[in-house]
């Protein structure tokens, strides 16, 4: 279950995912099969070849991308969604969900 994020915030993601941008939309975030997991970051991007490179670069594996069109993304959780968070210099993500 999904919470946390404005109307604004949804619609400005899915309109960068489908103009090829890497985007990145974190929220609150609960599901029995991740325990201790409280929020993600959906990194997307309509553009399969620089989602994957993304991935690549940042040392993630492109085979968990979510093949969801129109909006293909890839889910950041635990460590390595606060380390990519701040090296995209999305310090406002880390502070709002608690990272």
């Amino acid at each position: 279950m999904a919470f946390g994020i404005r109307r604004e915030e949804l619609m400005l993601w899915k309109e960068k995912v489908s103009r090829g941008e890497i985007a990145f939309l974190t929220h609150y975030w609960l599901d029995e099969r991740f325990p201790g997991m409280t929020s993600v970051t959906k990194v997307g991007c309509c553009d399969l070849d620089r989602l994957t490179a993304w991935c690549a670069s940042h040392g993630l594996n492109p085979a968990y991308i979510h093949h969801r069109p129109p909006y293909p993304h890839f889910d950041l959780m635990g460590p390595k969604q606060k380390e990519i968070l701040q090296r995209q210099g999305l310090d406002e993500h880390i502070e709002r969900f608690g990272l």
